[in-house]
Formats: C-alpha cells, structure tokens, sequence
C-alpha cells in the first residue's frame, strides 16, 4: 500500500552469523577446500615406518626397503604406498592405486558379509512325562529343522513339583539326539537352568 515502508527481511543475530563462519572454517581446509574423509590406511608420506615390506603387481618378492625408496619406487610406478599391516615387523605397504584399492576391499567385504550364514534356533518343547505320540510328532518337526540347517534348542520345562523328574527329563533328551544322530550333533548336553533342561543340536555338514 502507498505510504508503506516495503517489507524488510529481520537481520539475523551477529552471533550466529559468527557461529555460522567457525562452522564454515571448521568444514574446511586451509586452501579453502572441503577436507576428505579420513583413510582407513595410512598413505605415501603419512606412513612413519623407518622401513617396510613392500608388495605388489612387479614387485619383486621379499623386498624391505628404507620408507624413503619405497615412496621412490611407488612414485615411479606412478601408484600409492598404502600400508596394509602396520603392525608387522616391518609393516606390510603395497603399492598400488589406492582408490581401486579401497574398492576392492569394500567388494571384498560385502562378499564376505553375503555368504555368512544367519543361525537360525528353532526351539522344541517337552513336558517330563511327553507321551510317545508327541514325542515322535516333535521329532519329526526338529528333523525338517535340521534338514533346513537350523538348530534345534530342545528343552524340558519342569512345571511346579515335577522338577523331582530331572532325570527323566535328561534321559528323554538324550534319547532325542539319539534319534537324531544321523542328521545331528549335539553342541550342549542336557543342562539344567532353573526350570528348564536345554539342550541344542546342530545340523551335521553335508559332505
């Protein structure tokens, strides 16, 4: 409307305005530039061994070398000095391109992480005084487990005054894996814990 001043932004406080430009300073480097996430090795001249082990493609084998004619060979064959095991005597450095290096221990290790295997526990429950027809329904049920490569916690729950029956219950999971010999081995014996006897099969390897 005439007569009206045009709206005007609210000036921000000079102390954020301060905190903003440490949080720049801070974000980065001296020559102006965002710094790089730290290398989980050590590199080139952040390596501090007097002398190293060095490994590589054309690297002749067994060769230790003063860290200053490493760095020498590794700039010749235009590659890093990465240093793989600092804590051998002298440390390990391979020379090599060291970003096709991080990639290739990242493809390495979700490699490693695809092919471990998940354990999976199935549990089977018993009562001291299981009757043979649940017996042998809850056989049947740990024998597919195994076949799946689970593990199978088999336990007797002692309800009460039938704790007085631990033995029957020790004996009837023993009788269990040995039933289940052929498809299983027994990785904890009958053990009593308050009110439960465990016991846990693992599935025999295949060969």
């Amino acid at each position: 409307m005439a007569g009206q001043f045009p709206f005007r932004p609210r000036p921000q406080a000079q102390g954020n305005n301060q905190q903003q430009q440490n949080n720049n300073q801070q974000q980065r480097d001296p020559r102006g530039r965002r710094p790089q996430q730290e290398n989980p090795n050590r590199i080139n001249d952040e390596i501090t061994a007097p002398t190293v082990r060095v490994v590589g493609e054309n690297v002749e084998p067994n060769l230790v070398l003063p860290i200053k004619e490493a760095l020498r060979l590794a700039d010749e064959m235009e590659l890093d000095l990465i240093e793989i095991s600092p804590k051998a005597e002298p440390p390990v450095c391979r020379i090599a391109d060291y970003q096709k290096f991080l990639y290739q221990q990242k493809r390495k290790a979700k490699e490693i992480k695809a092919k471990q295997v998940k354990v999976v526990i199935k549990e089977i429950r018993f009562g001291p005084q299981t009757d043979d027809h649940d017996y042998n329904f809850k056989l049947k049920h740990a024998e597919n487990f195994l076949k799946e490569g689970a593990k199978v916690k088999a336990y007797v729950f002692f309800r009460g005054r039938s704790i007085v029956f631990k033995e029957q219950g020790e004996i009837l999971l023993l009788r269990f894996a040995n039933d289940l010999e052929e498809l299983a081995r027994v990785e904890l014996m009958p053990k009593l814990d308050g009110k439960k006897m465990n016991m846990i099969l693992a599935p025999k390897s295949k060969k």
